[in-house]
């Protein structure tokens, strides 16, 4: 494609999208034929799903504010060719550190540094992110969704104390987003998914399953399906709303 042609899909950044609910999402949205930005730690897979991901990946560490900087100007050079607009901002990398053992890191047990990095990569990146694309979020009359967890309304036996409550900080920005971003024709929605069955599961998972309504793990592409119609016509009205996907364990 020349630089001087206009790319005429739908555009999606999305971060953490690697592995598990990410990838996944890649997956729907190339299907429905939109152009997917993807944004990780990690350089592009061999394995990814999609044909474009070489050219549509950026690699950044989320944890340093520095480096989210970078990452928005050099997407912002890329939206370009969509006319510097943005339909979908999907906010989903997160990270969750345990002990050297791989327990929860509680209250106390949890060092201030762990407590800063958590924030950054799960709570400020986003509102950074969102932020930095307005005008290309407002041009599209775009759609933001974070991606929350169960953990952030409730106490789990697995998800430690910092990241059960940046999810809960992030769900609550959500509804501060929705209000401020609203009158520029930007919604903002959160997903908050329960135990869902991904190659990183921790261990314990399966015993829980007693304690859900429906009796099974999520799959992580009923997951990209409520992201897809929280970026979708279908959910023109829809914002400022936290959508469980956990078959109704929060119940």
């Amino acid at each position: 494609m020349s630089e001087t042609t206009r790319d005429e899909r739908k555009t999606l950044v999305l971060t953490g999208a690697s592995r598990g609910i990410g990838h996944a999402t890649v997956k729907r949205f190339s299907r429905e034929g939109w152009r997917v930005i993807t944004c990780s730690r990690q350089e592009f897979a061999d394995n990814c799903p999609w044909p474009a991901g070489p050219e549509d990946h950026i690699r950044v560490d989320l944890s340093d504010p520095e480096d989210v900087g970078f990452a928005v100007s050099e997407i912002r050079q890329r939206l370009s060719a969509n006319g510097n607009t943005l339909n979908a901002l999907v906010n989903n990398a997160a990270i969750s550190p345990k002990t050297e053992g791989g327990a929860r890191m509680d209250s106390f047990k949890t060092p201030m540094h762990i407590w800063r990095d958590v924030f950054q990569v799960n709570f400020f990146a986003p509102i950074m992110l969102a932020r930095g694309l307005f005008k290309e979020l407002q041009n599209g009359k775009g759609s933001i969704v974070n991606v929350t967890s169960i953990v952030g309304s409730r106490v789990h036996p697995f998800a430690g104390t910092a990241y059960a409550t940046s999810k809960a900080a992030l769900n609550s920005l959500t509804r501060e987003m929705a209000a401020d971003f609203g009158p520029a024709g930007i919604r903002v929605n959160a997903i908050a998914p329960g135990e869902i069955e991904t190659a990183i599961l921790s261990p314990g998972t399966e015993e829980m399953i007693d304690d859900i309504p429906l009796r099974r793990l999520g799959q992580t592409a009923e997951v990209a399906d409520v992201i897809y119609f929280l970026c979708s016509n279908q959910s023109s009205y829809v914002t400022g709303s936290e959508l469980h996907i956990n078959g109704g364990q929060h119940v």
